[in-house]
C-alpha cells in the first residue's frame, strides 16, 4: 500500500479541508496523519490561520501591485510544472 511522504501529505492538505480527496486517498491522508506528530501539527497550524484569516476584512491592492503577485504566483506554478516534468 502507498504511504505519502510529509511532502507529498502538505500538498493535499487544502484538498483535505476542502473535502476534495476521494475515498483511497482520504484514507492514507489520514492514516499519514495519525502516523505524523509533525504533521498533525501543520495541520492545526493550517486550521489556525485559515480561521484567523477568515475574520479579515479585504482591502484592495495599490496600483500594479495585484498583477504583480499574480504573475509571481504564475511564474512559481509554472517553474513548478516545468521541474515535474524533467523528473
Amino acid at each position: 500500500m502507498k504511504r505519502f511522504s510529509c511532502d507529498e501529505w502538505v500538498e493535499l492538505v487544502t484538498s483535505y479541508l476542502e473535502g476534495d480527496l476521494d475515498e483511497p486517498t482520504g484514507n492514507l491522508f489520514e492514516e499519514h496523519l495519525g502516523a505524523c506528530e509533525s504533521c498533525g501539527h501543520y495541520l492545526h497550524q493550517f486550521r489556525v490561520t485559515v480561521t484567523a484569516l477568515g475574520t479579515l476584512r479585504p482591502e484592495p491592492l495599490p496600483g500594479q501591485a495585484r498583477e504583480r503577485l499574480l504573475a509571481a504566483f504564475r511564474d512559481r506554478r509554472d517553474s513548478r510544472i516545468e521541474e515535474r516534468r524533467g523528473s
